[in-house]
């Protein structure tokens, strides 16, 4: 199995950007929920899933989240490395699958709405399973907070990051090409 140097490379960067990312810009975003915490480690791994594909990106989530879950969010244990997964996963997975099929700037900002859609949409039904059944939190104290803060954070944090990587993914991809043409 030929092993792509430049790729593995990459990665091991974006792992590290992102970790470096998470802790930090770090900082709650909605008054009503400020133990949810806005962090741009989902910069470097959407970058990661546009640049290598959508595994490539939940490869980047499952290691930033296992780093997250023991360090800044020990608190939150193994549910808020699930979480992060969940959360992180399906934002880069969705997003790195839609800019597979589309590598143009249409296709990056049709991706990172799916993404930020989609993020959006798998963690009302996260939180009401994991935040009721293993944090124990009431059921209605989640449902209540769907609207005014479990939504609108998801929503403002995907969308943060996704303006950014919008705004930055071209000229770091056409840096990894660059120096991806002249290793090989």
């Amino acid at each position: 199995m030929k092993c792509n140097v430049a790729k593995v490379s990459m990665l091991g960067v974006m792992a590290a950007l992102a970790v470096v990312l998470m802790f930090l810009v770090r900082f709650p975003i909605l008054p009503v929920v400020p133990f949810m915490e806005y962090d741009a480690a989902d910069v470097a791994i959407l970058i990661g899933a546009f640049l290598f594909g959508p595994l490539e990106g939940l490869l980047l989530v499952v290691i930033v989240s296992l780093i997250q879950g023991f360090t800044v969010s020990a608190a939150s244990g193994w549910v808020g490395i699930v979480m992060h997964v969940i959360s992180s996963g399906m934002f880069a997975v969705s997003a790195g699958l839609v800019y597979k099929m589309n590598h143009s700037r249409k296709g990056a900002l049709l991706a990172l709405i799916t993404g930020v859609v989609c993020m959006t949409l798998v963690m009302v039904p996260a939180n009401l399973f994991f935040t009721v059944r293993f944090w124990g939190f009431p059921r209605e104290q989640v449902v209540d907070l769907l609207l005014p803060g479990i939504i609108p954070f998801n929503l403002i944090k995907s969308g943060i990051n996704s303006v950014i990587v919008f705004l930055i993914y071209k000229p770091v991809s056409r840096a990894f090409h660059l120096i991806s043409a002249k290793n090989k």
